[in-house]
């Protein structure tokens, strides 16, 4: 049952707040955070459902600033495979229960930072070459499934785009606009699952204005704050808030 007392907005508040920062100006990579965080204190599928129509809103807010400066070319195949990883993600959740939710959430959390760790520390090397258009469309692939189960697509859409050597503002522009359709694409069968709910539209009204401060100041952050300072803050969140999901769909 989705209450919305004072416990519930202690917890969303600062999450969506935090999402509208990451996908208005660091590439949407750490947005997912806020549903990690989210599904400690609602079902895996609640905190999808909340979080879905704040994600586009944000999208809509973000698409202003960085209209026409992605790559068009790099972002098309990435949809291309986004849509049946979507798919696939329908398929999963149709026959998956709340605790696999909760693991799959919680893995893919963990596996962010330790990725994300691991090319800082030297041990994973980044692609010295651009990679092909096929490694585009398997990462579409990846990036609709992650992002239909988790709203994690953020991770390995930034694999290939970050291969292609694109500046800090059309890799930011061109995850804006990925995610602006594929979270289009996810609405109807979000619906179909039964998703949405009365009490979640409540709940999206009433963190319409973080969603939007969010934004606002993470479009102004990004060309300010340094993103080692924003990611590390959300490595230590994404430890902590996946760890707690891997062991409460263990326990």
């Amino acid at each position: 049952m989705l209450e919305l007392d004072a416990g519930f907005f202690a917890i969303a508040a600062p999450a969506v707040l935090f999402a509208g920062v990451s996908k208005g100006g660091f590439g949407s990579g750490a947005a997912f955070a806020s549903s990690t965080i989210l599904a400690l204190v609602l079902e895996p599928g609640q905190a999808l459902g909340v979080m879905l129509p704040l994600l586009m809103l944000i999208d809509l807010a973000s698409l202003r600033p960085y209209w026409r400066r992605w790559s068009w070319p790099d972002a098309r195949l990435l949809l291309l495979g986004g849509v049946p990883g979507v798919v696939l993600g329908v398929a999963l959740y149709r026959v998956a229960d709340a605790d696999v939710m909760r693991l799959l959430i919680g893995g893919i959390s963990v596996l962010f930072v330790v990725w994300q760790l691991g090319q800082r520390g030297g041990w994973i090397h980044p692609f010295r070459d651009r990679l092909p258009g096929w490694a585009g469309l398997l990462a579409g692939v990846v990036t609709g499934f992650t992002s239909f189960v988790s709203h994690a697509g953020g991770p390995p859409a930034a694999v290939y785009l970050l291969s292609q050597r694109l500046d800090k503002t059309r890799y930011q522009a061109s995850t804006v606009l990925i995610f602006w359709v594929l979270n289009i694409v996810k609405f109807v069968p979000y619906a179909w699952l039964g998703m949405f709910t009365w009490q979640t539209a409540a709940a999206n009204l009433a963190l319409t204005p973080f969603a939007l401060i969010g934004t606002w100041l993470g479009v102004r952050a990004h060309s300010i704050v340094p993103e080692r300072v924003f990611f590390g803050l959300t490595y230590v969140l994404l430890l902590a808030t996946g760890g707690k999901l891997i062991w409460d769909g263990l326990v």
